[in-house]
Formats: structure tokens, sequence, C-alpha cells
């Protein structure tokens, strides 16, 4: 299985402040920044840009970064679903996961997300694969958002769909546990329709649902 890496830079000037949206980055540039203190919806700063070295290594690995001069003050991160998750249960090798995106939180208002995310399919590097997210609400930062869920889905699917992901029916357990949850997917144009169906089995255990 190719995983292509086109590296794209595109510099973004907001509110007097020079930031820099780049990737696919690879490990020792990543190692060369520091993390933003802020970027700790997951875990703690050091325990995050550890995580992000490791998966910027993996073959099919991609973390595209906004930064501004050193530091990274947001990232999205691409890799294979987790094994102990039922996304990997197809064993598909043009399956990967938009697994997190975070920015700091004085730069939100900037549009680095939907920059970190554009960005992130650029010339075509994700036209063969099949890129999904699983939003769930418990995730999601509405404190500091002053979001309600429903605001705060309404924002994500928007972000999502500005790359053309979609929502997705599925059975899952952990999307059916609450309304506000979603599963957001986009077929590459150059995915062979075996792994569109080989996705369908994966996404629906109780088969008469497709």
């Amino acid at each position: 299985m190719e995983h292509i890496k086109s590296y794209v830079r595109n510099p973004i000037e907001r509110h007097g402040r020079s930031i820099i949206v780049e990737g696919p980055v690879s490990p020792e540039v990543l190692k060369s920044l520091t993390l933003h203190p802020k970027l700790d919806a997951f875990r703690r700063p050091k325990d995050q840009h550890e995580a992000l070295v490791e998966i910027a290594g993996l073959p099919e690995g991609r973390i595209i970064i906004a930064r501004e001069e050193n530091e990274i003050v947001g990232y999205v991160t691409f890799h294979y679903p987790d094994e102990m998750e039922r996304w990997s249960e197809g064993g598909m090798e043009d399956l990967v996961e938009l697994g997190a995106i975070e920015v700091a939180d004085e730069y939100r208002n900037f549009g680095l997300g939907k920059a970190l995310i554009f960005t992130s399919f650029e010339n075509g590097q994700l036209d063969n694969m099949i890129v999904f997210t699983t939003e769930y609400y418990w995730h999601w930062d509405l404190e500091s958002s002053g979001l309600n869920v429903w605001e705060y889905r309404e924002m994500m699917e928007r972000l999502m769909k500005s790359v053309g992901m979609v929502w997705f029916a599925t059975d899952d357990p952990e999307i059916c546990a609450h309304p506000a949850n979603c599963l957001m997917v986009t077929i590459g144009k150059d995915v062979p329709l075996s792994s569109v169906e080989q996705f369908d089995r994966v996404r629906f255990r109780q088969r008469f649902m497709y």
C-alpha cells in the first residue's frame, strides 16, 4: 500500500501574527519544535508531543501542524485505527483515521482548524484512502468554546465537510450511545469498490442494516 506524503506549506497571517500550516512533517522536525502548553485536551503537552513524534514515524502516519515560529499551536493526526477498536477489524490498508485535531485556546479564532484539515488533503495525497473520524461529545471542549452539544457538533460537521467528509450511518455502540456522536467519512476517488464494501461490513455488524 502506497502512503502518499506530499509536503505542503501554507503561510497564514492572522491578527498581526504569522503562522505556518504545514505537513506532513517528519519526526525529526517535530522533535525540533515545542508544543504550546495549552495543547492538553488529550494528554499532558510533553506526552502529546511524544505521541505526535511517534505517529509521524509510522508508515501511514501523518502529522499536519500549525506553528508560530518554533512553537506548535495546532495539529491534526492521521493513522491506522487502534487495534482495540472495531474500525481495525477489516485489516484495511487503505482506511485511516483522522484521530485528533487540536488548536491552542488563544488561536481558536484564526481559522486554523479548517486550514489544518485542508492542508492534509492537498495535492490528492489521500485520494487512495478512506478517511474517517469518530466524533464523541465527551471529547468536546464545551466549557472553553461556550457552545452546547449541538452547536459544537454543527461546528465539527462544517469543519469536516470542508474536505468532503460526510455523515455515515453505523451500528457502533459508542457512536450510538448519544445522538450527538457521529461518524464522518470521505472516500478518495482512487479507492476501489472492494474497499468501500469492506468498510460497509466494518461499520455495520448487523448485516440487515445496509
